[in-house]
């Protein structure tokens, strides 16, 4: 199968031209839907799309690639395979796992990202699903002008501007935050030893997860349960579950509706549910709800940190990773008011400063951190005498 170029200079990086993506992908009619849909928006451009793990390594010979939408299952050289020699090949490349929604491709999307790979993303069954589903557009727009414009960065070229490209439509805000960046001022944390831990993230936020929960294993576990909202369709959030509790070693699973919250315990947010704090009585169960999305998003940080904020008040300590959007920044202000503390990831650890940046941008936070100084200040405040 033919390489589909379109030609890019290679100078336009450098003054804030389009983001430069690559589809790969062993169907024609699913390579040329979604670059149909990337290119409505004026910021993206597909300079190549391939049918296959070894087109997409030759591709990179011929063109500097910011973000690759990377199907999983493809013949001669699988998406998963592939990863591994993409990434060496091109620096800072950002890989988005493309798959329809399996048990056997959640899996296979949570081992990626374990393997380097920046986001996943659930494709519809069929090309007539694909065709007319509008957030799987938004969030494929929205993962790639994240990825991208975080790949620029890394790598010192200017990312695109509505002046570079001669448009001011944009269908997806580029940056993360709205409006100008504010000063970060810090806020003292609560006095008391926290209660419940809770963690809320989005693109990057697997990685994250990992990194925290490892580092925290190596360290010393918390007694504290720990709550986490991760931006995942459901399957995916059975999978992460699985994952988490092989990387923690402590008990995880999706919450149940109902169910009492108990120490040494991890509980992730099942997709599609928003996952919150219910007091009864002594005792603080689990609550699922399907509320409207907020952020776009269901599951959604912002209500289970209200929640928390609600149920724990001054013994609630929060956690806001990388990820798109201000989902979590709304709901760590709630906590910060009612005594409790709040930690976001800084900028030059996340994948994406969006939800952190946003957070640490309300004065809600007592500490922002790079990724690798979470878990310590987690466990010193965690063990807080």
């Amino acid at each position: 199968m033919a390489i589909s170029p379109v030609n890019t200079p290679s100078t336009g990086a450098s003054q804030g031209g389009p983001l430069r993506v690559m589809v790969v992908d062993d169907s024609a009619v699913v390579r040329g839907l979604i670059t149909r849909m990337l290119e409505e928006d004026t910021s993206i451009q597909v300079v190549c799309s391939v049918g296959n793990g070894q087109m997409a390594l030759q591709a990179l010979d011929r063109h500097d690639i910011d973000v690759a939408i990377l199907d999983i299952e493809m013949p001669v050289m699988d998406g998963l395979t592939a990863l591994p020699l993409l990434l060496r090949k091109s620096a800072g490349l950002k890989v988005i796992m493309a798959s329809t929604l399996t048990l056997k491709n959640a899996e296979v999307s949570l081992k990626a990202m374990e393997m380097g790979a920046s986001e996943y993303l659930a494709k519809p069954s069929t090309s007539r699903e694909l065709s007319s589903a509008t957030a799987f557009r938004h969030e494929l727009i929205g993962k790639v002008k994240g990825l991208g414009s975080a790949r620029r960065r890394e790598v010192g070229q200017a990312a695109p501007t509505a002046r570079a490209l001669g448009q001011e439509r944009a269908a997806v805000p580029l940056h993360p935050l709205k409006g100008p960046a504010r000063p970060i001022t810090l806020r003292q944390p609560s006095s008391e030893r926290p209660d419940v831990i809770a963690i809320g993230s989005s693109t990057g936020g697997p990685q994250a997860l990992f990194t925290v929960f490892g580092e925290l294993r190596k360290n010393g576990w918390p007694k504290q349960p720990i709550l986490v909202t991760q931006h995942m369709p459901a399957t995916f959030t059975t999978i992460l579950a699985g994952h988490v509790e092989r990387i923690s070693g402590v008990p995880t699973q999706e919450g149940k509706d109902g169910e009492p919250i108990r120490g040494g315990h991890i509980y992730i947010a099942p997709g599609d549910y928003h996952m919150v704090v219910e007091t009864r009585g002594t005792e603080r169960i689990l609550r699922l709800n399907q509320d409207p999305p907020e952020s776009f998003c269901r599951p959604a940080v912002d209500p289970l940190f209200r929640s928390v904020a609600r149920a724990y008040g001054r013994r609630a300590l929060a956690v806001v990773l990388t990820g798109m959007g201000a989902d979590g920044s709304k709901g760590s202000v709630v906590i910060a008011d009612a005594g409790g503390t709040v930690v976001a990831q800084d900028e030059a650890s996340s994948v994406v400063w969006g939800m952190p940046g946003a957070t640490a941008q309300s004065g809600s936070c007592a500490a922002v951190l790079p990724l690798n100084e979470i878990a310590a200040y987690l466990l010193r405040t965690a063990n807080k005498r």
